[in-house]
């Protein structure tokens, strides 16, 4: 994932759904030809794609409530 924390909210969160569907790709690849590696590969990337999504948005509601501060 990268040093997720030097990055702003919407990065995070932009980098974890593009991640997320590329895992579904992956994994979908992974069911069309069979290849349970490639499944699992895809399952991990989107899960991991998920994580670095959510903590983007509780970034940027903490940027967000700093500002209003």
């Amino acid at each position: 994932m990268g040093d997720t924390t030097r990055k702003t909210g919407a990065q995070n969160e932009i980098e974890g759904g593009l991640k997320e569907v590329g895992g579904k790709v992956r994994g979908k690849y992974g069911d069309m030809t069979d290849d349970t590696g490639e499944q699992l590969k895809g399952k991990k990337d989107e899960i991991k794609g998920k994580a670095q999504k959510n903590l983007g948005k509780a970034q940027r509601e903490v940027e967000d409530l700093d500002k209003s501060l």
